[in-house]
């Protein structure tokens, strides 16, 4: 008895190492809670709810929620109906002829086209990742350590946060493309004027919505990192107490394993987001650069509209990833002066015992921390819980090793297994930030040199 007290005392003093498997078995059911003893964790439980609720029926509205074969083939057709063949009709039926000065169709074309290869993949990648995992899981709510109300409070106002900046972008950017409409239908004008409305109408619904549903997709990848940052700054908390070396390893471990999954689910949409970008954004360098004609707001203003809502894009989608790879980075930094400043200090309860042979450092006597194992098989998508440890479920000469070396060895751990958003082995952070610029840069030079020609008299 008093050996199981013993191990279970360290999950005790740390609330936020309780697994979510034990969180939904101690989670009283609303059949057998019968409405009495009601806290105020079951009214952040319900806040959390209607939150989530909130934010997929918006998500249901942009046609992320593909979830039945109904669902998926509506969503699709609202998609290639309002996002491809509306503006293509509308610039083939809509062409004024003697308004090329005006209206230069294959500007408006490659516009059309680079926001619907961009919303495509947004909808495709999102879409399947809710389909597969469902909301919670897609946001990792499920995997709240302890139902602790102040994270679930975090979690509230981070999704408040995700939906906010989502339209703080959005709405300049619509603004921006109303206006160039309004001027473009006053210069460019047709024999009716119930044609010109309908052409400015149409031309701003398939806009507003290609570019929602693009910045909605950065919007939630945002949002997913912002979640996991909440962990990692408990977990630099965590480090300010005093407990088992072991389990700020295996906290740590789960952590890397959340942003693992992260990586998975999100490697091809920031593979092919980056990419689409990049040729659209070089298209259109191309195209202005080699055009004898003169450019204005009037003929080329939807370029600088449709590069302003992807750079948003790219930017939102950078900055997570970058801030999440460099927060699980720097709790290396947080264990090592954790480290020194227990070693220096007296309280480390360390026993030294000189033998003949020399010095011998013993810890204290506190017992094993056994780690659950996984036994599937499959890949890190099904490893929702847990973690695959080696088949001791011990770690080697627990009990030999003194306090200031398993500090050393977990402060080793984590300088040796950073973390971060990677894509395909590629941490997303600063050093892959200046990477893509100096291969943009590349890009632009080499552009500007094959279009760009200074004639002389």
């Amino acid at each position: 008895m008093e050996s199981q007290q013993q191990q279970q005392s360290p999950a005790l003093e740390t609330p936020l190492l309780i697994n979510s498997n034990q969180d939904h078995q101690e989670r009283p059911s609303p059949e057998t809670d019968g409405g009495g003893g009601g806290g105020g964790g079951e009214g952040v439980d319900d806040d959390l709810d209607r939150t989530l609720e909130w934010l997929e029926t918006f998500l249901t509205l942009l046609g992320f929620n593909q979830s039945s074969t109904r669902s998926l083939v509506l969503s699709w057709i609202v998609f290639l109906a309002i996002g491809l063949v509306l503006p293509v009709t509308v610039l083939e039926l809509g062409h004024c002829l003697g308004c090329e000065r005006y209206q230069y169709k294959s500007f408006e074309l490659n516009i059309v086209v680079s926001q619907a290869l961009l919303a495509g993949v947004s909808l495709l990648c999102v879409s399947h990742n809710l389909r597969k995992h469902g909301i919670r899981k897609f946001l990792f709510v499920d995997q709240l350590s302890g139902r602790m109300d102040r994270l679930k409070a975090q979690y509230i106002k981070q999704i408040l946060n995700s939906v906010r900046l989502l339209a703080v972008w959005s709405l300049p950017c619509f603004a921006l493309k109303a206006v160039r409409e309004i001027i473009r239908m006053y210069y460019v004008p047709h024999d009716q004027p119930w044609l010109s409305v309908a052409i400015l109408l149409s031309m701003i619904l398939s806009w507003t919505y290609l570019s929602t549903v693009f910045l909605a997709a950065s919007a939630m990848f945002h949002l997913v990192c912002n979640l996991q940052v909440i962990h990692f700054e408990d977990y630099a908390k965590l480090l300010e107490g005093e407990s088992e070396i072991s389990l700020f390893i295996y906290e740590h471990m789960r952590l890397r394993h959340y942003l693992s999954k992260i990586s998975h689910r999100f490697r091809i949409f920031l593979l092919l987001q980056f990419l689409v970008v990049t040729a659209s954004q070089f298209t259109t360098l191309f195209q202005t650069t080699a055009y004898s004609g003169r450019i204005t707001y009037v003929n080329g203003g939807d370029f600088a509209v449709s590069a302003v809502v992807q750079v948003v894009g790219i930017i939102l989608c950078l900055h997570a990833a970058t801030k999440i790879s460099h927060r699980a980075q720097a709790i290396a930094s947080v264990a090592s002066r954790w480290h020194a400043m227990m070693s220096c200090s007296s309280t480390d309860s360390t026993q030294i015992r000189t033998s003949p042979s020399g010095v011998h450092l013993e810890a204290t006597t506190n017992p094993p921390i056994s780690f659950p194992i996984s036994r599937s098989d499959s890949d890190v998508e099904s490893m929702d819980h847990y973690i695959r440890m080696p088949a001791t479920n011990h770690f080697p000469s627990y009990m030999s090793m003194s306090s200031y070396h398993k500090r050393q060895a977990f402060v080793l751990y984590l300088q040796m297994n950073p973390g971060g958003i990677t894509i395909f082995g590629w941490t997303v952070d600063r050093h892959l930030i200046n990477t893509i610029f100096f291969i943009e840069l590349s890009l632009v030079t080499f552009v500007l040199g094959k279009t760009v020609v200074f004639g002389s008299e």
